[in-house]
């Protein structure tokens, strides 16, 4: 069955999803590290590809930009095709005082400025968490990778331009980087009974001003991917 969004039929799309922002991404993710990709989507050129990673199907996606974009996706996912985990990979602007450039940060939690969870019509404050089971394999595997990693809090926002004060009052919280799209992710696992993670790498520093050049993002990237791939088939 297809969706306005997703022209997959059921069994095309893997249990486990790795979700890039960026659908280019996913295509790069794709040919670098799946075996015989298929190409099961291309409605508004939101990319989605299954293939094979060390023997473990596993799909790739793009979420496109924010929570109402990541928010459909994945529901549809988890919903009407059967996807058991998501896994967001994407990048994230350090606002910890711990967190450096190329640091990889995994999502324990993930607060927000949205109302995406007034829906649930809660008789109170709800905390999107990913999965623990997730995360504590990422953390295995960037430790066995000897990658500086960071787990706690996200911040997920509506709002790309945000002044300085913004940042600082969530970095004033403990809060360890700022991104658009695992709140709504978490929430929409949470609501359905399946797994998320989100697991970023630090682009820039919103409090400092300094920023990755695009050929040091690339390779910063890979190494989270990589950590996302591992984490996927073996948690």
């Amino acid at each position: 069955m297809s969706t306005p969004h997703n022209a997959a039929e059921k069994g095309q799309i893997a249990k486990t999803v790795l979700m890039p922002g960026d659908p280019l991404r996913a295509k790069v993710v794709a040919e670098t590290y799946l075996e015989n990709p298929v190409c099961f989507n291309q409605v508004r050129s939101m990319l989605g590809f299954t293939g094979t990673y060390k023997g473990h199907e596993i799909s790739v996606m793009g979420s496109g930009m924010g929570i109402p974009s990541i928010a459909i996706y994945s529901y549809e996912l988890f919903h009407f095709y059967d996807v058991d985990t998501i896994i967001r990979i994407g990048s994230a602007g350090g606002i910890g005082p711990e967190v450096k450039l190329r640091d990889v940060i995994i999502g324990q939690g993930a607060c927000t400025d949205s109302g995406f969870a007034a829906q649930y019509d809660l008789p109170g404050t709800i905390a999107p968490i990913g999965d623990f089971n997730l995360l504590r394999r990422a953390a295995q595997v960037a430790e066995e990778m000897g990658v500086r990693y960071h787990v706690g809090n996200l911040v997920s926002t509506d709002v790309f331009y945000s002044p300085e004060s913004w940042a600082k009052a969530w970095a004033g919280m403990g809060c360890l980087g700022v991104e658009m799209e695992a709140a709504a992710l978490y929430l929409n696992a949470m609501a359905a009974g399946k797994r998320a993670l989100g697991i970023m790498t630090v682009s820039d520093l919103i409090l400092t001003g300094e920023s990755l050049p695009a050929e040091e993002r690339q390779n910063t990237f890979t190494q989270m991917m990589e950590i996302a791939l591992e984490t996927a088939i073996s948690a």
